[in-house]
């Protein structure tokens, strides 16, 4: 099984007018990667507006603390949980072809991810100031020698990443919450006034900076996709249902209860709070929502037990987008642009929290139907045909 980011794509792909998943796919990662792309549209969508707080009060801060409690620092390690899961899955299967060995596959993987640090790098600089594809592209060239170490090596490297990931993110949360401003200013990236040729400039010098920083923020979750590859978690859910419901359930009560202080702090509904709680505050919720991204792929999993059993519409559509996330990924960039950039629609001055995040979902919606029209014409997505060609391309 394959993944439309990570994972081996298909030379030829036949019209597919059924609801039936391609032969020896498994239905859990792709829905994870659909439901992954809604969380992204969530996460980058409030990002576009100028002013967070424009429009009913009551409403923005109900859905500020839905950011905070399950989306905000929560996307970020599903997807990175995703990919690493889906670099054992194409490992695997590019092992199993004849004449294969590990060199070769080790060298296609670091090819393909620094085919997507190349595609992550123009996806940058042609449309928007922040991108995933070269952060998990560069952590596949990084990391590609782990997928065949011991569990204790990949453990351990988790864990000591995710001390200063969640250190370094907890203190970019810190200085807006400290000084009673909202986190959404801090990392808002509304063009305001700016012109484009400014904001092509300014983009281009801080990706590389921000590609590192990022980098060490996603490295704990690929690594614990890896170990979770290994067994086939996601692919066989029902073997593995006790287990995933243990986790979706702990998870989820870790990364409610580790967000709620920062989003009473946030909405500022707790006043004047001692400087420690502050920091506290800004250290866990990162925390927490590392917890609930991996809770989330796991909840995934335990609807495709379900999902799969009786199949239905929405599953299929769901599916579809999860097999062309790269595609559909950066669709959302471009609607993004066109919609809330000056030189588009403007809709930055105009949309507060709530209503970036109605786009948000209307983005996603929309991506389901292409997602969709896709299969039935049999098309795999225009970006994972391009990362194919380039990475599996000869001299």
């Amino acid at each position: 099984m394959t993944t439309s980011i990570e994972a081996t794509a298909r030379s030829r792909v036949a019209p597919a007018t059924a609801t039936a998943p391609p032969a020896g796919r498994a239905l859990a990662p792709d829905l994870a990667r659909g439901a992954m792309l809604l969380a992204i549209a969530f996460a980058h969508a409030p990002l576009f507006v100028t002013d967070v707080d424009r429009g009913p009060a009551l409403l923005n801060t109900i859905t500020d603390f839905f950011h905070m409690l399950f989306v905000n620092n929560h996307a970020r390690p599903m997807f990175a949980f995703l990919f690493g899961y889906a670099l054992v899955q194409l490992m695997n299967k590019q092992l199993d072809r004849p004449g294969a060995d590990w060199v070769s596959v080790r060298k296609l993987l670091r090819r393909r991810g620094w085919w997507l640090v190349a595609i992550g790098f123009a996806h940058t600089a042609l449309l928007v100031p922040i991108d995933i594809l070269s952060v998990y592209g560069l952590a596949a060239v990084l990391l590609a020698g782990l997928l065949r170490r011991g569990d204790r090596a990949l453990l351990w490297t988790a864990g000591l990443t995710l001390v200063p990931g969640t250190a370094m993110i907890g203190a970019g949360m810190w200085f807006p919450l400290s000084s009673g401003n909202s986190t959404w200013e801090a990392a808002g990236m509304a063009a305001g006034g700016q012109d484009i040729g400014v904001m092509f400039l300014d983009r281009l010098i801080a990706w590389p900076i921000g590609l590192v920083v990022a980098l060490v923020g996603v490295v704990p979750g690929v690594l614990l996709g890896v170990w979770a590859a290994r067994r086939r978690y996601l692919e066989e859910p029902v073997r593995h249902r006790g287990l995933l419901v243990r986790t979706a359930v702990i998870t989820t009560v870790v990364s409610v209860a580790g967000s709620v202080p920062a989003a009473f702090l946030q909405a500022g509904l707790w006043t004047e709070p001692p400087a420690g709680a502050v920091w506290a505050a800004a250290l866990i919720q990162p925390f927490a929502g590392f917890a609930g991204g991996i809770g989330l792929a796991a909840l995934v999993a335990l609807v495709a037990i379900r999902a799969g059993r009786r199949r239905n519409r929405l599953t299929t559509m769901v599916e579809a987008l999860g097999q062309r996330s790269m595609s559909l990924y950066l669709f959302q960039s471009i609607v993004f642009v066109l919609l809330f950039y000056p030189y588009g629609l403007g809709l930055q001055d105009h949309l507060g929290l709530a209503g970036a995040t109605l786009v948000a979902a209307a983005t996603w919606l929309l991506s389901l139907s292409i997602a969709d029209l896709m299969r039935r014409v049999g098309h795999r997505g225009p970006a994972e045909i391009l990362l194919r060609r380039l990475a599996y391309r000869t001299r």
